[in-house]
């Protein structure tokens, strides 16, 4: 019999290990951790099935497909850098204003300051950037609750940026060629090859990352996820990506003879998934932060550095706000003085109802993209139908209530088990 070495992983009976116990897991504790996307995804799917059906089939055109998935872009961007901060078990109420403040400052500076382009939006990356910093150092090192400390961030840049504007209510970008290319012409698309080569490239590597990490387990004896649910996540993946390019691809453009294909505000927002998701799960900042989230206190205890973490969570955030910001406005051609009312509590909304949790330590960063789509799908839907903003809403808080309310009980069944 060999010993075993102490492991949270590792089931053990006095001090003999027994594989079979360790492989097996009841489908109450795969759903919340394997399968964890599941009801997102199959929520997701009732929608679309219930909005085809009321909008003789609509609402799965490709060219609306292609319409919604840039819709959500701005909301999804936003979500990734909430998800950063909701980790902690911390919230950032600032993203909306910040966001729209590094499009001012990058407008600003581009065409009224005729500063090059690509260091204009540089430097409105930065201003969010060190938005974001201010915010994590006075959470982090003067202990000042998030919630405060961010709302009064969204105030203060709220002002600043009519302050920039200076009276003008919208300042149109038009000329500012490389801001538009990202997402504000008829061509504002991937090449043909890139579109199909890259997310199938990604697939592979996830793939190749997913088995490597199985196997590996595997080897070293920890608890493994049973194989059927590593080739049903494959799959999955393979089927969903490969399904959105073929749909995307097969959009009609309004130039005769050309198709739409793949928008670059979707290819950032996918790819910044990707990246985000291969950080928090294969590198030690990424484990840092889901074990600040579980318990600050023992992080602190084990060595981690609390107070860094705390800071690079809400200047990401705040970063990628201005990234969408700048998505949004060059899209639109222009950036208003008006904050987009929804689009703060949109982005939170798309993390939670994704399944990351408002208490901190639980969420994968692929879950913001079911979370923006169930929240885009609904608004798409509502809007096929000719439903005003008032239902919209409701029907919105109603989803977001239902996440959150599980997001508690899942807690409160992993409290009584010990997790």
């Amino acid at each position: 019999m060999s010993q075993v070495i102490p492991s949270d992983d590792k089931p053990r009976v006095g001090s003999v290990e027994r594989p079979e116990y360790r492989q097996k897991q009841t489908f109450a504790q795969l759903l919340r951790n394997d399968l964890g996307f599941l009801p997102v995804l199959l929520t997701l799917l009732i929608i679309a099935i219930y909005f085809t059906i009321t909008t003789e089939g609509l609402f799965l055109q490709p060219r609306n497909i292609s319409d919604l998935l840039q819709q959500i872009v701005n909301i999804g961007i936003d979500g990734l850098g909430v998800t950063f901060v909701l980790l902690l078990g911390e919230i950032d109420l600032s993203v909306a204003a910040v966001g729209t403040f590094g499009a001012v400052v990058t407008s600003v500076l581009a065409v009224r300051m005729h500063v090059d382009p690509y260091a204009a939006m540089g430097l409105g990356l930065l201003a969010g950037a060190l938005a974001g910093f201010i915010n994590g150092f006075i959470v982090a090192v003067l202990r000042v609750p998030s919630f405060i400390v961010t709302l009064a961030a969204s105030i203060f840049y709220s002002g600043f940026l009519l302050n920039l504007l200076a009276g003008q209510s919208t300042l149109k970008v038009n000329d500012v060629d490389p801001l538009v290319a990202l997402a504000g012409t008829p061509y504002s698309f991937l090449p043909d090859w890139l579109a199909f080569g890259l997310p199938t490239l990604l697939l592979v590597i996830y793939a190749a990352m997913e088995i490597y990490g199985w196997v590996q387990r595997r080897r070293l004896e920890l608890r493994t996820k049973p194989l059927w649910v590593l080739v049903t996540q494959i799959a999955a993946a393979v089927i969903i990506v490969e399904g959105i390019v073929f749909v995307m691809e097969s959009t009609p453009s309004p130039v005769k003879g050309l198709y739409l294909g793949i928008p670059n505000g979707v290819a950032i927002f996918f790819g910044l998934i990707y990246v985000f998701w291969a950080i928090s799960t294969r590198t030690r900042f990424g484990r840092h932060i889901y074990a600040v989230g579980g318990n600050a206190e023992a992080a602190r205890r084990a060595g981690i550095n609390v107070t860094t973490l705390r800071i690079a969570a809400f200047t990401l955030c705040s970063t990628l706000a201005v990234l969408g910001g700048l998505l949004a406005t060059s899209r639109s051609l222009g950036v208003a003085s008006q904050i987009n009312p929804t689009l703060q509590l949109n982005a939170i909304a798309a993390a939670v109802i994704g399944g990351v949790s408002l208490f901190g330590g639980r969420g994968s960063f692929w879950a913001v993209a079911l979370g923006a789509l169930v929240i885009g799908s609904l608004e798409n839907g509502l809007s096929l139908r000719s439903q005003g903003t008032d239902i919209k809403q409701m029907v919105e808080g109603a989803v977001l209530v239902i996440a959150v309310i599980v997001d508690a009980l899942v807690r409160r069944m992993q409290a009584r088990q010990g997790r």
